[in-house]
């Protein structure tokens, strides 16, 4: 077509037409700005996207963490709710509510372990075996959406469930669950 377009202008001349150069120039701008539309949207997002796959490691840990104790665990407490568990169990630490590990070479001790999630957050408390108050919480993970919790399928069986809010207080939220049995339950009769 531009071959026509030249045989009829007179043929000989090499180049453009200046309505050729004002339609590619045109379709660069164009394409320049969709470019940039895309880059600063995805600079927009980016810190969302960070913030939310932080928020998730750090539940995939405290839920880790959860699950591993559960797997150590001698006996479920009474009175257990969606919100709050509380058992006994095996833990590495000089003492119940101690942050100070073990030697390698020493043996585990027997402590209460509570888990509370609530008002957006899961917190971790360790007492002396069979006290089922007191001890200092730690907060284990924030940002927590209504319907994380504890269900009991079985007398020895935890399922947990972390919610955690979208960073940007959208709608949208992630889900990570895991469960456990406590596999020295049947040690403690």
């Amino acid at each position: 077509m531009i071959a026509a377009v030249r045989a009829r202008l007179g043929g000989g001349e090499a180049g453009m037409t200046l309505i050729e150069l004002l339609v590619a120039a045109a379709m660069g701008i164009v394409l320049m700005g969709a470019v940039g539309t895309v880059m600063v949207g995805a600079m927009r997002s980016q810190p969302k996207l960070s913030q939310s796959a932080a928020d998730i490691q750090t539940a995939r840990f405290a839920l880790e963490r959860m699950t591993r104790e559960l797997r150590n665990g001698i006996s479920l407490a009474a009175g257990n709710t969606a919100s709050s568990v509380s058992f006994e169990t095996y833990v590495r630490h000089t003492s119940c509510g101690s942050s100070t590990p073990l030697a390698a070479t020493a043996p585990s001790i027997k402590c209460q372990v509570r888990y509370t999630c609530e008002a957006g957050a899961c917190k971790r408390t360790e007492t002396q075996p069979l006290v089922l108050t007191g001890g200092t919480a730690v907060t284990m993970v924030k940002g927590l959406a209504t319907g994380t919790g504890f269900s009991y399928p079985s007398s020895t069986y935890v399922k947990v469930t972390l919610v955690l809010l979208s960073p940007g207080g959208g709608s949208d939220s992630t889900t990570v669950s895991d469960g456990a049995s406590l596999r020295n339950a049947t040690l403690a009769n």
